[in-house]
C-alpha cells in the first residue's frame, strides 16, 4: 500500500465514522495502558509528542502528567475531532505527515509516544518511519514504542503488519539506546505478541 493510499485509508475511516468512535476500530477512548504505567512512574517534564494521535486520549494523559504536548495525525478529521474533545487543553493538535516534518520540529521533544503507527504502514516504509520518528527526539529524550509483534518468519497480509523484534531495533541505527524491552502475550486477533520498548537518545 502506497503512502497516499494509506493516508486516504485512515482519513476515510474517520470520515465514515460520522463522529461515532465505536466505528473507529482502534479508538479505545482511554489512555493506552502502557503509557499509563509509564506516567505512573515518571515525572512529566519538557515537551512531548504523540505520533498518530488518533482521538487524543494519550495526548491528554501526557498533558495531565505535566508535559507540553504536541499531537500529530495524518487525518484532518481525526485532528478536528481531537480539538473538539480537548478544547479545554493547551495541546497542539496538528495535521502532519510524519515524512514531511518541518525543520522546527526536529530534535525538539523530550518524550515521544508511538503506539501502533509503525505497523500501519507497509513493510517498505518501516525503516523510513522509524528514522522520521527518531529525528524528533531531543538529546537525552526518551521514546516509548508499542507494537503488535510477530515471531521471525510469520506472515501477515496487513494492514497492519506486526513487527519482528529486530525491526524495533532499527531505532538503534538512529543513535537511540534501548533501555527496556518487554514481550507480552497478545490476544487481539492481529498477532500473538505485543512489544513494549523504551529508548533514549
Amino acid at each position: 500500500m502506497s503512502i497516499q493510499r494509506s493516508n486516504e485509508f485512515f482519513e476515510n475511516i474517520y470520515k465514515q465514522s460520522q463522529g461515532d468512535a465505536t466505528n473507529v476500530p482502534w479508538a479505545k477512548m482511554r489512555t493506552n495502558t502502557f503509557l499509563e504505567e509509564y506516567l505512573n512512574m515518571h515525572l512529566g517534564e519538557g515537551k512531548a509528542i504523540v505520533i498518530g494521535c488518533g482521538l487524543g486520549d494519550d495526548a491528554a494523559a501526557l498533558e495531565e502528567a505535566g508535559f507540553e504536548v504536541t499531537a500529530i495525525d495524518i487525518s484532518p478529521t481525526a485532528i478536528a475531532w481531537c480539538k473538539d474533545r480537548y478544547d479545554y487543553t493547551d495541546i497542539d493538535f496538528k495535521v502532519q505527515d510524519i515524512f514531511t516534518l518541518p525543520p522546527e520540529m526536529l530534535g525538539q521533544y523530550d518524550f515521544i509516544f508511538e503506539s501502533l503507527t509503525i505497523q500501519s504502514l507497509a513493510l517498505e516504509y518501516r525503516n523510513k518511519i522509524i528514522g522520521a520518528i527518531s529525528s524528533l527526539l531531543a538529546p537525552n529524550g526518551k521514546l516509548l514504542a508499542i507494537a503488535n509483534g510477530k515471531n521471525e518468519g510469520e506472515k501477515h497480509m496487513g494492514p497492519p503488519w506486526p513487527l519482528e523484534r529486530n525491526e524495533l531495533r532499527l531505532f538503534e541505527n538512529y543513535d537511540l539506546k534501548e533501555l527496556e524491552f518487554s514481550i507480552f502475550a497478545e490476544d487481539s486477533g492481529l498477532s500473538s505478541l505485543k512489544f513494549r520498548a523504551l529508548y533514549q537518545r
